[in-house]
């Protein structure tokens, strides 16, 4: 069981993404890397919270990479990193620390979207802040995985090892298929929000111009002109009382409703 740091928790962020908790895994054998993702495979993003996949990944990343304890997944969101799914406090604890201090093996990772390993906190030189407060907390080792996409990077995976041995090559490989599954997740959802904001634009936009082709044949009726002629009356009232034109359209017709 991993100790618990003393640092707090990472506060709850404000950004659409809030952090999870994954479920640590059940202690045993490594779990065949295949079958974790044909499990991902089925989570269909729009339909599965982002934050639920995350979870998810770091959940199983755990199960299958080499040595790993404890797994977080960082997260870039302008030049703020945070940790949007861990599988542990002290996982949390640490990569907070390296926010705090905008430097650390997770931050160069999630930034550069290289692999950037601390074999042995006791001896680390490259990050020595990072591996003094790691090895208080027991962790012997870490790896830090990036995320790269095409033109941006969106963050990375870190794995932290309690007891001797260094997180190996195979431990690299598998992690990097994961860092690789997230940041298709995470595209995937890039996309989708960005989809589903279109399609309510769009709806707004029909529903705009339904209301003014009904407002203008009010007032083709009631004022004997032509439908140019009522446009025009309408965005004249619009301009006039600075109001939106679909906003002036809604009341013209609901009146005529009511009369």
């Amino acid at each position: 069981m991993s100790p618990d740091p003393a640092s707090p928790t990472p506060a709850s962020p404000t950004e659409p993404v809030e952090p999870a908790v994954a479920t640590p895994p059940p202690a045993g054998e490594l779990m065949d890397p295949q079958d974790a993702f044909a499990e991902l495979s089925t989570l269909v993003v729009g339909e599965t919270p982002l934050s639920q996949v995350l979870a998810r990944v770091a959940q199983l990343a755990q199960e299958c990479v080499p040595g790993a304890e404890e797994v977080s997944v960082t997260l870039l969101e302008g030049d703020r990193a945070r940790s949007a799914a861990f599988t542990g406090k002290l996982a949390a604890a640490l990569d907070e620390r390296q926010y705090e201090g905008g430097f650390g093996p997770c931050i160069d990772a999630a930034q550069s979207g290289q692999v950037i390993r601390v074999d042995d906190t006791g001896a680390e030189e490259v990050y020595p802040d990072f591996a003094a407060v790691a090895a208080r907390q027991g962790v012997r080792s870490s790896l830090s995985v990036g995320m790269p996409m095409p033109q941006r990077i969106l963050g990375g995976i870190n794995v932290y090892r309690f007891d001797e041995g260094v997180l190996d090559e195979d431990a690299e490989k598998t992690l990097q298929a994961f860092a690789a599954y997230a940041a298709v997740a995470l595209a995937n959802h890039s996309l989708y929000a960005s989809s589903m904001a279109l399609n309510g634009n769009l709806q707004v936009a029909m529903q705009s111009r339904a209301v003014i082709e009904q407002a203008k044949g009010v007032l083709v009726a009631s004022l004997r002109c032509s439908p140019e002629e009522a446009f025009a009356h309408l965005a004249k009232q619009s301009q006039h009382t600075n109001r939106k034109l679909r906003d002036i359209a809604t009341e013209i017709v609901e009146r005529a409703g009511r009369s």
